[in-house]
């Protein structure tokens, strides 16, 4: 009897900029197998043959996917589907499976596969630096909620002050600050050391700083006055959350990598958490 062939012998895998084009992020949405065999034959240039190897069919069922004469309606199904494919976890969700097990490359995570939203938690920002620039390169809308926003996207040097001002990036940028006069900034410099007049101070860079990304980019940043608990960076449909505490900063806190999906709570009370802060605001930029 000849020897067994795994499944990480047989799978395919995409550049990881594959999953990111609009296209293929449609027919995952829409569930068009036909149209995801294509593009995986575009960018992976792999033929049929090779597809139904990976995904456990027979040649001639993908062929008959691929030319729009059989659907795919079975879960199981699209799970092989996604393992022949070694889709990333926000394929997987965009198909509407749940993320996989295996842990991928790209800083400290670790497996959540019981939360369908999460799809990944990092030990920090540090470990997400990486991921959130690469989506943000390619964002059409960005969404920051922070106390300051120095770190993240005020300074030359920020996490997101790069990847927003280069050609082909966001068209839309909003912020939200801690009003630099409300009580509850005051109460969260005392959490973190640091004096009320120092933080404030850098609110107000932060506005300055922004400011002079208007020209090229519709800024928009805004003032809430709520002691700050969640720390947001939306980029289109998917967000990084993190948290402030007491003890420690916002950044170095746990991230999690939440992606929109049906039913998923925590992309969307964080999404209207920030709508309602944006409405009762006040625009400063």
């Amino acid at each position: 009897m000849g020897a067994r062939v795994s499944a990480a012998q047989v799978s395919i895998e995409l550049p990881e900029w594959a999953w990111q084009r609009a296209e293929i992020r449609q027919a995952l949405r829409s569930r068009n197998v036909g149209a995801l065999f294509r593009h995986v034959q575009q960018y992976g240039g792999v033929s049929q043959a090779r597809i139904a190897t990976a995904v456990g069919m027979g040649q001639a069922r993908v062929n008959e996917i691929i030319n729009g004469r059989r659907e795919v309606a079975r879960l199981d199904v699209y799970e092989r589907i996604a393992d022949g494919l070694s889709l990333p976890d926000d394929a997987r969700h965009l198909l509407g499976l749940a993320a996989g097990r295996e842990v991928r490359s790209g800083g400290t995570a670790f497996d959540l596969t019981a939360f369908p939203e999460v799809v990944r938690v990092y030990s920090s920002q540090a470990s997400a630096a990486e991921e959130i620039q690469r989506q943000a390169r390619s964002a059409t809308e960005v969404d920051v909620l922070a106390v300051r926003g120095l770190g993240l996207i005020g300074l030359n040097d920020s996490l997101l002050r790069g990847p927003v001002s280069g050609a082909g990036t966001p068209l839309r940028i909003r912020v939200l600050l801690l009003d630099p006069d409300a009580p509850a900034l005051a109460r969260r410099a005392a959490e973190v050391g640091e004096s009320a007049e120092s933080m404030a101070s850098g609110v107000r860079l932060a506005e300055a700083r922004l400011q002079e990304l208007t020209g090229a980019r519709d800024v928009r940043v805004y003032r809430y006055r709520m002691l700050p608990t969640w720390r947001v960076i939306r980029l289109d449909s998917t967000m990084f959350v993190s948290a402030f505490d007491a003890g420690w900063e916002g950044h170095e806190s746990a991230v999690y990598k939440v992606m929109e999906t049906p039913h998923g709570p925590l992309y969307r009370g964080c999404r209207r958490m920030f709508e309602a802060l944006v409405e009762d605001g006040e625009r400063t930029v």
